[in-house]
């Protein structure tokens, strides 16, 4: 295979874009929670970067994409250290069917990896030990994030050359299941495992800074075009309709979010707009590349309306998912990785389909749940044997960047009605 520079100059920029959706989720994260665990919890995503970005390369890629063990997950042995994944047997760029050198594609499938991890930081916000995280990030991605990319992207199980592939293809163009569901589950087994904040329920925990929200909402969504985009793998019509769907899927959720909150509360709220582009963003993830731009209205608006009530469900079930994780991207994620059973313009059900796409969707959600949601609880009680979870209740009162890092984000923050300064 030729080298295609126009291919791999487009992948390289996606890649980029997508390592962009991180920082940006830490500030997304960063805003929503109080001024006095501010900067923890942007380093929850930092550290989560730091991690999974060298673990990758050492087995990650081989467990998604190396010789296949079962349909689970791929050798961890096969290309360690990406060995034999560079380069070909003439020493040359070993190039993928695109045109696109395969270390690039290492690169690009890395970001998917980071920031599917640092998604989950957001349902333990203002509680969690550090070190504890950090270790739950590689633990967490060689045995659940890993397997999961292979069963789905790597000719495992849950991909068209699986047992469902007989009834119809299963789709999932840049990770319904790999990403938002696997990351939405986890971080609901966490919340359950972790507890509540000190407080929670009868004390205000409102976001301390909205403008952050919105810079950090911005740049998912700038970002998101590398996810969805990119996962075309080349710069063709695909992508373009990857492009355009992202677009109008995600505009349609935050209008669908909007009317839910005037209609419920009176008011259209900002942290509301925001929220809508992130559950957009996610439902039509896995359905960009299958949908119409007409059909990702209707994915992306009833992804608004769905996550806008289901992010009050932790209040009526008693769990302490700090920030939605659960409500945008479980809910998000298994509507959309659903809506192409009804919605895919080639056998979609509303298409003439009939009901077979609709079932495989389905039943790769289920599967991707009941998987995640193992995985996650054996990780999360094993730390919480171990290393244990919470912080102090000394330290999530006053502050955990404090008390965990010493350092705070701002010279004075303001605790309940009475403003307390806070020197390192």
């Amino acid at each position: 295979m030729e080298l295609d520079t126009g291919a791999t100059a487009w992948m390289l920029m996606s890649a980029s874009l997508v390592l962009l959706m991180t920082p940006g989720l830490a500030l997304f994260y960063g805003g929503m929670v109080r001024g006095k665990s501010v900067l923890n919890m942007m380093m929850m995503s930092f550290g989560a970067l730091a991690v999974v970005g060298v673990v990758y390369v050492l087995w990650g890629w081989s467990m998604s994409y190396g010789a296949d063990l079962g349909g689970i997950v791929g050798n961890p042995f096969d290309q360690f250290g990406l060995s034999g994944a560079i380069y070909d047997a003439s020493g040359e760029f070993a190039i993928d069917d695109f045109g696109v050198p395969t270390i690039v594609g290492v690169g690009f499938q890395a970001t998917f990896a980071i920031i599917t991890v640092a998604l989950i930081s957001g349902a333990i916000a203002d509680r969690a030990k550090f070190g504890t995280w950090m270790v739950f990030v590689a633990v967490w991605v060689t045995l659940c994030y890993f397997p999961m990319a292979h069963m789905v992207w790597g000719g495992g199980l849950l991909s068209a050359d699986g047992p469902f592939g007989g009834i119809a293809a299963p789709i999932d163009f840049a990770g319904g299941t790999v990403v938002h569901i696997n990351a939405g589950v986890a971080a609901l087994v966490l919340a359950l495992v972790v507890g509540k904040r000190k407080g929670f329920g009868s004390e205000p925990m409102r976001p301390h800074n909205l403008p952050l929200v919105m810079l950090g909402a911005a740049l998912l969504w700038f970002g998101w075009f590398g996810f969805n985009g990119g996962s075309a793998f080349t710069a063709d019509g695909f992508a373009g309709l990857a492009w355009v769907n992202t677009t109008v899927a995600t505009a349609a959720a935050v209008l669908g979010w909007l009317v839910v909150e005037k209609l419920r509360d009176g008011s259209a709220t900002s942290l509301g707009a925001a929220s809508g582009v992130v559950a957009g963003l996610v439902a039509i993830t896995p359905a960009a590349g299958s949908v119409s731009p007409v059909g990702s209205i209707a994915v992306g608006a009833i992804a608004g309306v769905l996550s806008a009530y289901a992010v009050g469900l932790k209040y009526k079930l008693g769990y302490d998912d700090s920030l939605d994780v659960v409500g945008v991207h479980l809910v998000s994620g298994l509507w959309g990785t659903v809506s192409i059973g009804f919605l895919a313009t080639e056998t979609g059900l509303f298409y003439g389909g009939g009901v077979n796409q609709l079932v495989v969707q389905a039943i790769i959600a289920v599967v991707a749940v009941v998987f995640s949601g193992v995985i996650t609880y054996l990780i999360a009680i094993a730390l919480k044997a171990t290393m244990g979870w919470r912080v102090s209740e000394e330290a999530e009162v006053a502050g955990i960047d404090l008390a965990v890092h010493s350092e705070t984000a701002y010279e004075t923050i303001q605790q309940g009605s009475v403003a307390k300064e806070i020197r390192a």
